[in-house]
């Protein structure tokens, strides 16, 4: 026996170290203050800071603050110092019903890192309330024989304060008859009226009482009722309940007009005496009469209206029996009325939300709000799951509280995919039938800079006509970003290399919109193409660029008017006099005129015409060549001088022109012959000069050619193996040059024709040639002599020259 009582003793003692381990626990987990109700704003509760080990100086960083909620109207913290004060002024009587502890449960949120605590402020009461009364008089009708002894119940006074500032006790007016009592009923202190003299209609048919009801407060509030009591004739009986006590438990859910349940008393008087009527006595809760109905006359009492068991658990009334004699007796019995839970209420999810708005670089885990659930219902009916319906990087996490929940991120975030998230949070209760609820987060994605603007292309090729007009627009380079606002605000700058020859010193780009404008007018003549780079960088921080490489190829326009070479007189004038024998005959070649034209193609390609002769019958001009021959033979009627004016014209849209004045003097044959030979002299001076200088050109150029092919190996060295031409992109361009020039020799008429170029282009970009006929005056024939064609590539691989002569 003494081993089993030991064995008991542990086991006892185990039982209440484990439970006072989870009482410490709790205590642990909240911090617990308490407040009297009805102080003055800014009272101090206690110094959140300080309890919860925080430092003063971190207040602000860590954002210490109450979550939003319903008692975070009554409360706020103070950044300074970390005080909990009280925000407005707290009526417990107000905020909780009832004479149990007042608490109101805070959630302090605190920041880097996140913390969320829980805070319980007791609201203690004060005695701010005296005790009143539901009506200010009650009247009484006694029958003159009623015993000593016997109670009158009086209605119980209403203070709204609790604990001992609630009602203590009652007092009577002085009188002979009576004096007052209290009985214990639950939680009630309900007082009686007792007689202790008999009474003596004859004497005193009516007695004027006043109770006084006081609390226990310091000091004491009272409240008084007027009491009034008629002496009747005699009734000796009073009904009697067959129980004191109706238990009844009903559902919520119960339908209006359901019989809650039927009181009976009986009455052994006859007659009036006998007859019994029921009603419900005057009472606390004054709900009471506006939900339950009785019959005076049966005592059988219905619903009157709809239930709630979240409002009231449980009602608690009496019903009195009162009989018709003279005076009427009573009997009282209690009715407890008790509500059972139905699964009425859906979960109910309160969102915290530290902010609606995340960056695209947070890490998976990152915090986005605080969910909390609750249901009004309870039991099973009020357990609650709770999910993320729609397919979301999101996901809830439980905390160490039931139905908290934080909303964390699950994997990373891409703004540039998806910019906003509605996530769907539902909350099931366990009821049968489930209830649920489903609230909608908006959740807004910012962006952060991890895109760079981008190009279309690596590289952009731009053709430009010459003799463009200085300072205006020639063309724009456009990148996109797809981050947003300052992060996608794109700005274009011209990357300049700084040397004497660098192109890029005559552009300017406009920073915001790429527009690239020239500051001076480019000639083809001189420059034929160059390249340079624009960086596109956006706003961001750090902020991303990109660059493109832009070609650029000047286009020829037909800005060069022909240039007579010959005749040319001493000052510089395209005049030149031609003595011929009168005796030549049909076809005799008078002179050529030559002309040069810096433009190619077309623009370059150059036509000869009669614009003035003294007589069509004598002289005719080639077209193509520029030679003047004898069309007859000169007869003694044809005038010695003869004024011939040659238009020389190039093939431009709009043709550019220049004229030679020849003047033909007709001589006699020795004169002829005289002239001739002087003539013949100064020519192969004049032949002599042209070769000298054809020599240094051709020199010069080979020169120029030899360094250019070692530059370009140097540079061709240096790149990688898988070299493209910046310049040529063109698939059919076979890198020679495209340029014919037409001329007649003898009764045939042929075209120097270059390799080919691709149809419908105006000139290849990188091509430079100017065509240059010069005639051998040392031979009789009147054929060309030379054809020196230029051809010259910048940054290219190979350099052909390669012409075919074909006849037309």
């Amino acid at each position: 026996m003494a081993i089993r009582s030991r064995s008991s003793d542990y086991s006892w003692r185990v039982c209440l170290l484990h439970l006072l381990l989870i009482v410490a626990k709790q205590a642990a987990a909240d911090l617990r203050y308490s407040v009297p109700e009805e102080v003055k704003e800014g009272t101090v509760v206690g110094n959140i800071a300080k309890d919860l080990g925080l430092e003063k100086a971190h207040l602000t960083d860590r954002r210490l603050r109450i979550a939003s909620g319903s008692e975070d109207t009554f409360f706020s913290v103070n950044m300074d110092n970390g005080a909990l004060q009280v925000r407005r002024k707290i009526d417990r009587e107000e905020l909780c019903h009832g004479g149990g502890a007042c608490l109101m449960e805070l959630k302090i949120i605190v920041e880097n890192p996140l913390e969320m605590h829980h805070v319980v402020v007791e609201v203690t009461d004060v005695n701010d309330h005296s005790p009143s009364f539901l009506e200010k008089e009650q009247h009484f009708e006694i029958a003159e024989h009623t015993s000593v002894g016997t109670q009158f119940q009086l209605q119980a006074a209403r203070d709204p304060d609790a604990g001992v500032n609630s009602i203590s006790s009652y007092k009577l007016s002085s009188n002979d008859y009576f004096d007052i009592d209290l009985s214990q009923s639950d939680e009630e202190k309900i007082p009686y009226l007792v007689l202790r003299k008999p009474l003596d209609r004859e004497q005193n048919d009516k007695l004027l009482l006043i109770v006084t009801a006081v609390d226990g407060g310091k000091p004491p509030r009272s409240g008084t009722l007027n009491v009034s009591v008629t002496v009747l004739d005699s009734n000796d009986n009073r009904p009697s309940f067959s129980q004191e006590v109706y238990q009844v438990e009903m559902f919520e859910n119960a339908p209006v007009g359901t019989i809650v349940t039927k009181v009976n008393a009986r009455d052994p008087d006859e007659g009036n005496n006998g007859e019994i009527e029921y009603s419900i006595a005057k009472a606390l809760q004054p709900k009471i009469y506006e939900i339950f109905q009785l019959n005076l006359l049966t005592g059988e009492i219905k619903l009157k209206a709809a239930l709630d068991f979240e409002e009231c658990e449980i009602y608690k009334f009496d019903i009195v029996a009162s009989d018709k004699g003279i005076p009427p007796l009573t009997g009282r019995c209690r009715v407890v009325v008790k509500i059972k839970d139905v699964n009425d209420n859906s979960p109910k999810i309160d969102v915290t939300s530290l902010s609606n708005t995340i960056s695209e670089d947070s890490k998976p885990g990152t915090m986005i709000s605080l969910i909390s659930v609750t249901d009004k219902d309870s039991g099973v009916n009020g357990k609650i799951i709770s999910r993320i319906l729609n397919d979301a990087p999101f996901e809830l996490k439980s905390s160490y509280k039931e139905n908290i929940y934080s909303l964390v991120t699950k994997e990373h975030l891409d703004r540039e995919k998806v910019s906003h998230y509605e996530i769907l949070i539902q909350a099931t209760d366990c009821g049968d039938p489930a209830l649920s609820t489903v609230k909608t987060l908006s959740i807004q994605i910012s962006d952060v800079n991890d895109n760079s603007p981008h190009f279309e292309k690596s590289e952009l090729q731009f053709y430009l006509s010459e003799n463009n007009a200085a300072g205006t627009s020639i063309f724009s380079v456009t990148a996109t970003d797809i981050d947003m606002n300052d992060n996608a605000a794109i700005s274009y700058n011209i990357v300049r290399e700084g040397s004497k020859n660098d192109v890029t010193a005559f552009l300017n780009i406009n920073s915001d919109n790429g527009q690239i404008s020239a500051l001076k007018s480019f000639d083809f003549e001189t420059l034929k193409t160059f390249q340079f780079q624009v960086v596109a960088s956006d706003s961001g921080s750090p902020s991303l660029s990109s660059n493109v490489t832009v070609n650029v190829f000047i286009l020829d326009q037909n800005d060069n008017a022909p240039v007579i070479l010959y005749p040319v007189s001493s000052n510089g004038s395209a005049e030149g006099v031609e003595e011929i024998p009168r005796n030549v005959n049909a076809g005799h070649l008078v002179t050529k005129v030559r002309a040069y034209d810096a433009d190619i193609g077309y623009n370059g390609w150059l036509l000869f015409s009669l614009q003035e002769v003294s007589d069509h019958s004598l002289f005719g001009l080639d077209r193509y060549t520029g030679q003047i021959r004898t069309l007859r033979s000169f007869t003694e009627t044809d005038e010695a001088e003869h004024k011939l004016v040659i238009l020389v014209k190039d093939n431009g849209n709009v043709s550019l022109s220049a004229t030679a004045t020849v003047i033909v003097k007709l001589v006699e044959p020795k004169e002829a012959f005289a002239a001739s030979d002087v003539k013949s002299a100064a020519k192969d001076d004049e032949d002599n000069n042209v070769t000298f200088y054809l020599m240094i050109t051709l020199g010069s150029v080979s020169v120029l050619f030899i360094i250019s092919i070692i530059v370009l190996i140097a540079m061709q060295c240096s790149k990688s193996p898988d070299y493209t031409s910046k310049y040529l992109q063109e698939t059919n361009y076979d890198g020679t040059l495209c340029h014919s020039i037409q001329y007649r020799s003898g009764d045939k008429r042929y075209m120097l024709v270059g390799p080919r170029m691709s149809i419908g282009s105006t000139i290849v970009p990188g091509s430079h040639a100017n065509t240059l006929v010069l005639p051998d005056r040392r031979r009789t024939s009147e054929e060309v002599r030379s054809i020196v064609v230029i051809n010259w590539f910048s940054k290219s691989i190979t350099h052909t020259n390669c012409f075919n002569l074909l006849p037309i």
